[in-house]
C-alpha cells in the first residue's frame, strides 16, 4: 500500500472521499513520468476486480470445524481424562479442524498460568470466525444439560449470523440428554469400576448436581436404569438429589459394607478430590466412614473412559450432521 503526500493510507478501506483521492492521484501523477504512470494506472485497474473477487470468494467459501467445550479442571492430574476426548474426536473426524474452550473461569485461570491456551466459548467461537471458519459444531462435554450447557446454548446463538462471522453454529447435547443416553450410560458406567470390586460391595457414582435447575431430574432417570444393570450402584450428587443420606439410606438397606466411589464427571477434578475422596469430615468417604462403610475412592472421570466417550460423539455426529441442514 503507499501512502498520500499527508501520510494517509490511499486504500483505507473505502473511507477516503472521491474527491479527496481523485485531487491527491493527480498530484501525485504529476510526479511521474508518463510511461510509468500508465504502467502503474494499467496495473492498478488489473488488480482490483481480481482482489474483489477473491475477497467474495473467501466470504463464499465453506470452512468447518468443531469447538469442543468442557467445564474444565484446575487439577493437573486430571488432564489426560480430556486429551482422551480429543484422541477420540480426532480419530472421528481427522480431516475436521478441532478446539477446545472451558466454560469454568477457575479452570481457565490455571491454565493461564501454565501459559496454555485457555479460551471461553465465546472467545473461541470468535477466534475461529476471525481465521474465516464458516460452520462450527459445538460439543459440550457437560454431564447434565444444566445451566453450564444452557449458557453454551446462548453463546451460540448470539455468535450464530453475525456479519462477517460464523454463518452456522449449532451445539451437541452433553451426556445424560435423553432415555437412550441413561440407558447407554447406565452399561457404559462399568467400564469405570475396578476389577477389585468384590460381590455385594457397592458403588455410587458421584455427580456436581443442581438444586435449582429441572435439568437435575437426569440424575434419579440414571438411577432407574443404573439399578437394572446393577443392584449395588447408585447415584449421588454433591448438591441436590440424590443427596448422601438418600445414598446411605439406601446403602443402609442392602446391608453394603463398602463402596466404591466414582465420579459421575467429566474429569476426577477438585469435587473428585475433596468432595467425594477427601479427608475433611464433610466428604462423601468421611460421612461414609462414620457410618461404618468402607469407601473406596476411584478418581477416574467418565471422559478417560473408551465406553462412554462415544455417548458424547453420537452427539456431535448429530450436531455436525445440523450444520448440513
Amino acid at each position: 500500500m503507499f501512502h498520500l503526500s499527508d501520510g494517509t493510507p490511499a486504500l483505507r478501506r473505502g473511507v477516503l472521499s472521491r474527491a479527496r483521492l481523485c485531487a491527491s492521484l493527480s498530484a501525485f501523477s504529476r510526479a511521474l513520468p508518463l510511461p510509468l504512470l500508465a504502467a502503474l494506472l494499467l496495473a492498478l485497474c488489473l488488480a482490483l476486480p481480481g482482489a474483489a473477487l477473491a475477497g467474495h470468494a473467501g466470504e463464499a467459501a465453506r470452512k468447518e470445524g468443531i469447538l469442543l467445550v468442557a467445564f474444565g479442571t484446575t487439577v493437573e492430574e486430571a488432564r489426560p481424562a480430556l486429551d482422551n476426548i480429543e484422541r477420540l474426536v480426532r480419530a472421528a473426524h481427522p480431516d475436521t479442524d478441532v478446539r477446545w474452550a472451558w466454560t469454568a473461569r477457575q479452570a481457565r485461570a490455571a491454565l493461564i498460568r501454565e501459559g496454555k491456551p485457555a479460551a471461553s466459548p465465546q472467545q473461541a467461537l470468535a477466534d475461529m470466525a476471525e481465521e474465516g471458519f464458516t460452520h462450527v459444531a459445538v460439543q459440550s462435554f457437560h454431564t447434565i444439560p444444566g445451566a453450564e450447557f444452557h449458557g453454551l446454548l446462548a453463546t451460540a446463538k448470539a455468535m450464530e449470523g453475525l456479519p462477517k462471522g460464523l454463518t452456522r453454529i449449532t451445539v451437541g447435547l452433553p451426556l445424560l440428554a435423553s432415555t437412550d443416553d441413561a440407558e447407554s450410560l447406565a452399561v457404559a458406567l462399568k467400564s469405570l469400576l475396578p476389577k477389585e470390586r468384590k460381590p455385594g460391595e457397592a458403588v455410587v457414582f458421584l455427580g456436581h448436581g443442581n438444586p435449582h435447575h429441572p435439568a437435575a431430574l437426569c440424575y434419579p432417570a440414571l438411577q432407574f436404569y443404573l439399578a437394572k444393570t446393577d443392584p449395588l450402584a447408585f447415584i449421588g450428587v454433591v448438591e441436590g438429589s440424590p443427596s448422601f443420606d438418600d445414598v446411605a439410606g439406601a446403602l443402609a438397606a442392602r446391608k453394603a459394607r463398602t463402596a466404591w466411589l466414582v465420579p459421575l464427571m467429566a474429569v476426577a477434578g477438585d469435587h473428585a478430590h475433596n468432595d467425594m475422596a477427601g479427608d475433611d469430615p464433610e466428604s462423601w468417604a468421611s460421612q461414609l466412614r462414620e457410618r461404618g462403610i468402607t469407601p473406596r475412592p476411584v478418581l477416574r472421570g467418565t471422559a478417560s473412559s473408551d465406553a462412554v466417550v462415544p455417548i458424547w460423539l453420537r452427539h456431535l455426529d448429530a450436531a455436525l450432521e445440523q450444520l448440513k441442514q
